[in-house]
This record gives C-alpha cells, structure tokens and sequence, in this order.
C-alpha cells in the first residue's frame, strides 16, 4: 500500500508542480511574444480554468496520499525532518494556491469576461509572482523530498 500511495503522492506533485513549471518557464514568454494583450489575457483565463482543475485534483490526492503515508509510519511524531518539512512546504504552496484562486483567478476571470483588460493584466501580474513562488516552493519540496533522508 504504501508503494502506491507514494506513486499518487509523486504523480500528483509532478501534475501540479509540473503545470506550474510549464506556465511561467514556457507559456507565459511564447505567449508574450505571440499575442496582443486581450488575446493573450483570454489565453491564460481558459488556461487556467483547466489547469486549476487539475491542482485541485492534485491537491486533494497529496493530502490524502501524504496523510495515509503518515498514519502508515505512526504519525508526525515518528516522522524524519525532512518530512516534517516537505510537510509543511506542502501547506504553505496549498495556502498560495488558495489565495491565488480564490482572490486573485476569480476576479481576473471575471474582468477578462467584462473585457476590462489593463485591470486583467495587473491581477495575470499577481498570479505570476505567486505561482513563481509556489513553483520556486514546489520545487524545493521535491528535491527535499529526494535527498533528504540523505542530509
């Protein structure tokens, strides 16, 4: 069991950090360059009505794969560090998320509806910082997760 729960948990991380990676590394600059702001604004609101779907969905299986892994080994308190940690790391990039979704998507989904785009393209800025955040957070809970039993 705890075989598959750790493929969910990796398979999960790899979708959400992956999609992040993905986002700001390679869409966000081609689509700078390509297309003119309201396109460009439209991109990313359909962009990330999928995309957040997915995170959602990965959220959900980390949680419940990651609290599982715990019980299996006896709880927090049993735990490495490094586990400790990634633990964590994994509520802070959650919250990010949260906040971004909640605050910051809904409201530029709708003020790409209404066509307000220069208000559109200062929350996308927001978004940005965040999920360069996150993913810089992402990426530092897996290498945590690689090589820390080996710290």
């Amino acid at each position: 069991m705890m075989f598959f729960m750790k493929l969910i948990h990796l398979l999960a991380t790899v979708v959400w950090v992956g999609g992040m990676f993905f986002a700001y590394v390679v869409l966000r600059p081609t689509a700078a360059e390509v297309l003119q702001p309201p396109e460009r604004l439209r991109l990313w609101d359909k962009s990330f009505s999928r995309f957040f779907n997915w995170v959602w969905i990965s959220i959900f299986l980390i949680l419940v794969s990651g609290f599982y892994m715990i019980y299996l080994l006896g709880g927090f308190a049993h735990l490495p560090l490094y586990i400790n940690l990634m633990f964590l790391m994994g509520l802070v990039m959650i919250a990010i998320y949260i906040y971004v979704y909640f605050k910051c998507y809904v409201q530029f989904n709708r003020m790409v509806s209404k066509q307000e785009w220069p208000a559109a393209a200062g929350v996308l800025g927001t978004i940005r910082k965040l999920i360069a955040l996150n993913l810089t957070i992402g990426l530092l809970t897996i290498a945590m997760g690689t090589v820390g039993r080996y710290i």
